[in-house]
């Protein structure tokens, strides 16, 4: 009976809802405007309020903004920036109706970009709908150009530091990074690729350069609602510098440590009233605190921005990257007792051959259009092109072939791989009302294709050598080293493509100003197509072994909102992400893939008019279909095959993290982050080959801190003097591999690592245009290292020097 009741006054309530609000909605009314610099750009994330009732929003990335339910009355309009004049205006608000009121900066857009020096505050574009921070129910973090600029930082993984919970734990080879986040890695790209160059998945082999960009972004914890298969711990986006219509630029000469040498040039300005240009390159050359390696590099960023008009802009960017490094596979390890051991050896001990090289050339292209339909609905279109081509030779990875005595009989390795990704992407972001409930939707689809090609080789030892010869990494003097390069032929060149679609929608439901929802589901489908095999012997083409996978998913995310004030936001979500799993289940059929669920709560804050701003979240998140080897045939015999598997396993990522950075005035900004996390097995089968339970994942510290304060001097005798220090924190961790139950041979293939902090100094001097900047960077000279499987132990760098002299234009 009570059953039956609740079922019938359950679309009573609905009703007397609506009409509740239909009449709070003809009693109350909007304001609603657009805030614009004073060069005709929009003004995104700017303060409006009302002064009067302390009630107010921040414009959206098109400079609009509305502030709905307010009281019949007058008022005063409020709009106010970081470090900027702040302005008012006397407005009418009457029932049931709209009043409009715009506001033109008297900073142009150049001068707003110049006083958001920490990102907090600012949405990131990763997210496609142009939410604003405190309306996005997801920790993120922002790193901006200013913060890049000071701290001198010239790879990804020096910028990732200042992210909390985010952490760089290897250098594959020397020649790449991979990051991880909530217990998740993320690496160089592919199929699953989870890196993105303005919003678009981009391949980071060689080293992206991070010197020259406008910001990096970082949406951490499932992204799948957005982007489909990428990594349930975070995805970056690198946001390059963009065309400006006044004329301006800065040159630069950065030296450093080990003959460090790096020249930079970016200059900008318009070609005509409606089309601006851009360019920003660089030249690296360096050699390194690692015996023997080198680095060369060449970066080149040239983009066109064309007005078509009010309401359509053509945005068009490339780059080139040439980078030619040595490869580096670190110190190596001994096998001693069966265990990896760190070997104790200098830090600038190279075990690679002294002519090893690895070359990329990668290039880049792509086409933004956005269009403006009005203030409220704006459609944006991408279409993009990257390609990578890696040519390297020289020793291959150390991985459990050297003795507990250092003995080491090297073998080679050459590579020669190309990748194209290609990308199309649509999205069309609106604004409107049902009643008093407002909406910011968000309606798009997105293809991503990519095509790898791999090449094998046979290598020419000499007559009767199967190995290239004999090194003791503890002691490089007990053998003669060979120093010729052996002929590499090539045999088979095997073509990989795979395409990722999908097609998604996402509501952020205003149903008052205090309690919000966003909503959202995505449909994505990734097909591996079959490989093709290439005799480059006899030239005949064949199928490679596994067939053609096709793979769908639902991806849904939804969360509520509570913001008591204008400056603080509760949330709490559900979403879920998808892992594509190889092999098959114990009837010979393809693995479904594998469906991550996460639950996420916080609380943000932006304090004293946005200049500080404070985020504090928790998660919680569960791989229930894991993939491991089944025990047991169909037919109930044991089973041996590794890729034979069934959904019996589980892991579990359960973590913290804490934001608290402050922008104070233009003079004095601090980063401070903590992060926390527990990434574990939490079920597995008791058979051979399948995760230990209960044994943390590798590559994943516990704990990670950051912290960064700078502070430039406006008092008269030390005006232009520029102080900062930053410190950084990795905890505990083990490298190596998991281990696994009856593994053979029997030991750990752990490798435990201590924690470690390094610590960066800065000083620096501006006189008008000129500037001069200078760092000690790791001034402890702490050792530590970052671990690549059980071959790829590379210390950190040491105690290094680096300062750049600018003069801006």
């Amino acid at each position: 009976m009570k059953l039956r009741y609740a079922r019938l006054s359950f679309p009573f309530i609905i009703i007397l809802l609506l009409f509740s609000l239909q009449a709070f909605a003809q009693t109350h009314g909007t304001v609603s405007g657009i805030v614009k610099t004073s060069d005709g750009n929009p003004a995104s994330f700017v303060n409006v309020s009302l002064k009067e009732i302390r009630k107010g929003t921040t414009t959206s990335e098109d400079g609009t903004y509305q502030l709905k339910g307010i009281s019949e009355g007058t008022y005063t309009l409020l709009v106010t920036f970081i470090g900027l004049q702040s302005q008012e205006k006397t407005i009418r608000v009457k029932a049931g109706q709209v009043t409009t009121t715009d506001f033109d900066l008297l900073e142009n857009t150049a001068q707003l970009s110049e006083v958001v020096v920490v990102g907090n505050n600012k949405a990131v574009t990763l997210g496609k709908a142009s939410i604003a921070p405190l309306d996005l129910p997801q920790m993120t973090g922002v790193v901006s150009n200013v913060v890049i600029a000071n701290q001198q930082a010239s790879r990804l993984g020096d910028v990732l530091k200042n992210v909390s919970g985010v952490s760089l734990t290897q250098q594959r080879g020397g020649v790449a990074e991979t990051f991880s986040a909530r217990g998740y890695s993320i690496g160089i790209a592919g199929a699953g690729g989870s890196i993105f160059k303005n919003g678009v998945i981009s391949n980071t082999m060689g080293f992206p350069e991070a010197s020259t960009l406008e910001s990096v972004e970082v949406l951490k914890g499932s992204s799948a609602l957005l982007y489909g298969n990428v990594s349930g711990g975070l995805i970056i986006n690198m946001v390059t510098k963009k065309p400006k219509f006044e004329f301006g630029g800065e040159a630069s000469m950065r030296a450093g440590s080990f003959g460090l040498l790096k020249p930079t040039l970016d200059v900008y300005g318009p070609l005509a009233k409606n089309l601006a240009f851009r360019v920003v390159g660089t030249y690296e050359t360096a050699k390194s605190y690692r015996d023997v390696v080198k680095t060369n590099r060449v970066y080149v960023n040239p983009s066109l921005l064309y007005k078509l008009g009010q309401k359509t802009t053509i945005l068009l960017q490339g780059d080139y990257l040439k980078s030619d490094l040595t490869p580096d596979n670190g110190v190596g390890s001994l096998n001693q007792n069966q265990d990896a051991i760190i070997p104790n050896v200098p830090r600038s001990r190279f075990i690679n051959t002294n002519w090893a090289y690895n070359n990329v050339d990668q290039t880049s292209g792509s086409l933004n259009i956005d269009h403006a339909f009005n203030n409220n609905w704006k459609l944006t279109a991408i279409a993009s092109a990257q390609g990578t081509n890696v040519t390297a030779y020289g020793a291959a990875v150390p991985n459990n072939n050297v003795s507990a005595t250092g003995d080491w009989t090297r073998t080679l390795s050459r590579t020669l791989t190309s990748e194209k990704d290609y990308t199309g992407q649509v999205n069309l972001n609106g604004r409107f009302n049902t009643g008093s409930i407002g909406h910011q939707v968000l309606v798009g689809s997105d293809l991503v294709g990519i095509v790898s090609v791999s090449n094998s080789f046979t290598i020419n030892y000499g007559a009767g050598k199967t190995a290239y010869d004999k090194i003791n990494i503890l002691n490089p003097n007990l053998y003669e080293t060979r120093t010729d390069i052996p002929d590499a032929t090539g045999t088979t060149r095997t073509t990989s493509p795979s395409t990722r679609l999908g097609v998604y929608v996402q509501d952020l439901i205003s149903l008052t100003d205090k309690f919000k929802i966003l909503a959202g589901v995505r449909w994505s489908q990734q097909k591996t197509v079959q490989t093709t095999v290439l005799n480059l012997l006899t030239q005949a083409e064949t199928r490679g072994a596994a067939e053609t996978k096709t793979d769908a998913a639902f991806s849904p995310k939804v969360a509520l909102m509570y913001q008591p004030t204008k400056t603080t936001s509760f949330f709490g979500s559900y979403a879920n992400n998808f892992t594509i799993n190889t092999g098959v289940d114990i009837y010979g059929q393809i693995l479904k893939p594998s469906i991550v669920d996460q639950f996420e709560a916080g609380v943000k804050n932006e304090l004293f008019n946005g200049r500080i701003s404070a985020n504090v979240g928790v998660y919680h998140i569960i791989n229930s279909n894991f993939a491991q080897m089944a025990p047991f045939k169909a037919d109930g015999t044991p089973n041996t095959d590794a890729n034979v598997k069934e959904f019996t396993g589980q892991t579990t990522s359960d973590g913290l993290e804490v934001d608290l950075t402050g922008n104070l005035s233009k003079n004095f900004y601090f980063i401070t982050g903590y992060g926390y996390n527990y990434m574990r097995y939490t079920r597995t089968s008791l058979v051979k080959g399948s995760p230990i339970e209960g044994e943390r994942l590798t590559n994943n510290p516990a704990h990670t801190a950051n912290a960064t304060i700078f502070y430039t001097f406006d008092l008269p005798r030390l005006r232009g003097l520029k102080l900062g220090a930053s410190a950084f924190y990795t905890g505990a961790r083990y490298g190596g591999n998991n281990n696994t139950y009856g593994q053979t041979p029997e030991f750990s293939r752990l490798i435990p690592l201590t924690g470690f902090t390094t610590v960066d100094l800065s000083a620096g001097y501006t006189y008008r245009k000129v500037s001069i900047l200078a760092k000690v960077s790791n001034i402890t000279n702490e050792l530590n290292y970052l671990i690549h499987d059980r071959y790829s132990i590379m210390p950190i760098p040491p105690r290094q020097f680096v300062t750049t002299f600018s003069y801006r234009f």
